[in-house]
């Protein structure tokens, strides 16, 4: 008998091989979480370029273009001068027609909390919050279109086929948690943004970083292992499936679509035990529903409850980039959505019992927990609205030129205003800022340089802030 064979039969021997074989297996997968290994999984979590203020994001889209002159921008100018021309826009067309006379907001400005900021009554809970947020009143975008703007407002272009936001960061920064997503979208309870799945697109990036949409009425898609089949097949199964995928990928080195099927099998069978965990909500407190508003006898206003606490869940369990939407356009104009062209003062009322108390609640419940203190909430829209209503109608057109966004969270200022616009709230005029501005500063707090955050891709490094992009410095806590 060889040498070798003696050895193979050597009980002891081979029990010892054994042992150290199945630690060297176990270092590795630690190795590779880590991101220690010279090829790490491309979702493994990774350093940022500085000292980071924020953990995570939790990013509100209304969707429509909701009204900056009838919620967050007070303009007495407005009531002074109610019914008269614009000044200087006597033959201004926009995006539907022809403009009306200047219009006061149907709702009334009050002053709220200690800074005393004007906020309309139109959004009495987000109103009571205004000395944690931190409001942007000279945001600026590059299109008065719908879907173009959802574009700018998620991945800084206005064309499609551009990563988004959350997909940046995750590129970034990896994620912080192997059980679920690294970055997740919640489409409104109606349906999804014009824009559709290019809000949470992964655009040229590694597959791997596109957004994982569900909410908290529908979860993700075949998750779940069908009862005719038994665990222990679909557990052989998937185990045959990474086998035959590994050794296609180590003659196919480098292809990115085929490592994101890897690793979003690997996710999937781990997210079999944390999605249905996370999105029960059988554990929430009847003192958290009531809060959130979430026994809502307004169907639309509870699902859209529910969807908030799924967005606190998700940041809890440290999902880096939670995207939360509220406002579809499967129903038409401004019938589902912020879109206010004709009939502004009917339609927003139903808007706003759908969004004002979930969303508020949504921040006093991760402040109460601890989790705002790490957590950047971002709320945006995709442009302004005209202080002027339409020629023959009573509503709003879509302005560019200004609108109003607000921060609350980690790393900026609690109870602050940052720029301005024009005395009727028509144009941004100090401290202008574009969308651009708003991702380099997103970045920034979690740690990012927005002008190191890129990828090769057809002869250009690309980024999400483009060219441009300035961090907006005047916000900063």
């Amino acid at each position: 008998m060889s040498r070798a064979r003696e050895l193979f039969l050597d009980r002891r021997r081979f029990l010892g091989d054994t042992c150290t074989g199945l630690g060297a297996i176990a270092s590795a997968s630690l190795l590779r979480d880590a991101g220690l290994l010279a090829r790490p999984d491309d979702s493994s979590p990774r350093g940022p370029h500085h000292t980071p203020r924020a953990s995570r994001v939790l990013a509100v889209f209304c969707s429509g273009a909701l009204s900056h002159l009838d919620t967050f921008d007070h303009k007495p100018a407005l009531i002074r001068h109610h019914g008269s021309a614009l000044p200087g826009a006597d033959e201004l067309v926009t995006f539907q027609g022809k403009q009306g006379a200047l219009t006061r907001s149907p709702w009334t400005f009050r002053p709220r909390g200690q800074t005393g900021k004007q906020v309309s009554d139109l959004l009495p809970h987000l109103a009571d919050l205004a000395d944690e947020l931190c409001f942007v009143h000279s945001m600026t975008t590059k299109t008065n279109t719908h879907g173009p703007g959802e574009n700018v407002m998620s991945t800084g272009f206005v064309l499609d086929g551009f990563p988004s936001a959350g997909s940046w960061v995750g590129y970034g920064l990896g994620s912080s948690n192997r059980d679920l997503p690294t970055f997740v979208a919640i489409p409104d309870p109606r349906g999804v943004p014009q824009a559709s799945v290019n809000n949470w697109s992964n655009g040229f990036l590694p597959a791997v970083h596109q957004g994982t949409p569900l909410n908290a009425s529908r979860g993700i898609a075949h998750l779940e292992r069908p009862a005719s089949i038994p665990e222990p097949t679909d557990r052989a199964t998937r185990a045959f499936a990474a086998w035959l995928n590994r050794r296609h990928l180590e003659r196919h080195p480098g292809d990115s679509e085929l490592e994101a099927r890897l690793a979003s099998y690997e996710l999937a069978a781990r997210m079999q035990l944390s999605v249905p965990d996370v999105l029960d909500l059988a554990g929430e407190s009847d003192a958290t529903l009531r809060l959130y508003g979430a026994d809502s006898p307004n169907a639309t206003k509870a699902r859209y409850a529910r969807n908030c606490i799924l967005a606190r869940r998700l940041l809890e369990r440290d999902v880096r980039f939670v995207q939360l939407f509220n406002g579809a356009y499967a129903m038409g104009e401004g019938v589902g959505n912020w879109d206010g062209h004709k009939q502004i003062a009917e339609q927003y009322p139903g808007h706003a019992e759908i969004l004002d108390q979930p969303t508020a609640a949504l921040l006093i419940d991760l402040k109460r927990r601890g989790l705002l203190a790490d957590t950047l909430v971002v709320f945006t829209t995709e442009f302004g609205r005209m202080p002027t209503f339409q020629a023959g109608a009573s509503g709003r057109d879509h302005n560019p030129d200004a609108f109003t966004v607000w921060l609350a969270g980690a790393g900026v200022k609690a109870g602050h205003s940052h720029g301005a616009t024009d005395e009727f709230g028509h144009k941004a005029v100090e401290d202008v800022c574009t969308v651009h501005d708003l991702h380099a500063t997103i970045l920034h707090l979690l740690g990012l340089d927005h002008e190191r955050l890129t990828v090769y891709q057809n002869g250009l490094e690309r980024r999400l802030t483009d060219v441009a992009g300035q961090v907006i410095e005047g916000i900063l806590a």
